[in-house]
């Protein structure tokens, strides 16, 4: 398959797992750039370029998000995400250790691409990330500002 240069951004603020995505993306061989933000907050600033903060250029197709974080977690940041004119159509994909069924209504009302527990044993991680690999290899995007 061939390499397709799509940005994405991984918003989770516990570092093991930070750790694992990169860990499971270099075991697939995924080569698309990662970048990261601890929080909802700190994602909305590097994706608008906001406190000083660059934005991020070009904007990531993809969003990997936990919903359980400090300051903004990943519903707010979902709606958020959703009213701004700019961002509103990156896919985003849920990567998070609740199981509840009112955050999977309120993902899903957010248009999440998909929902992903963890924790996963690292094997059944890898796989995961493998098929998120192949999903945005065959998606088409349109071509970035």
């Amino acid at each position: 398959m061939n390499y397709k240069a799509v940005n994405i951004l991984l918003v989770e603020d516990d570092m093991i797992d930070v750790m694992n995505v990169k860990r499971a993306f270099k075991k697939n061989k995924i080569n698309n750039a990662l970048l990261f933000a601890e929080n909802g907050v700190e994602a909305l600033e590097m994706l608008r370029g906001e406190n000083g903060k660059e934005p991020i250029k070009p904007i990531p197709k993809i969003i990997l998000l936990d919903l359980n974080m400090p300051k903004m977690g990943g519903i707010e940041f979902l709606k958020e995400l959703r009213a701004d004119e700019n961002l509103k159509n990156i896919s985003v994909f849920v990567m998070t250790t609740s199981n509840e069924d009112n955050d999977k209504v309120e993902a899903f009302k957010l248009n999440v691409a998909g929902y992903i527990l963890k924790p996963l044993s690292f094997e059944s991680f890898v796989n995961a990330v493998s098929t998120l690999h192949n999903y945005w290899m065959l998606c088409e995007y349109p071509n970035q500002k």
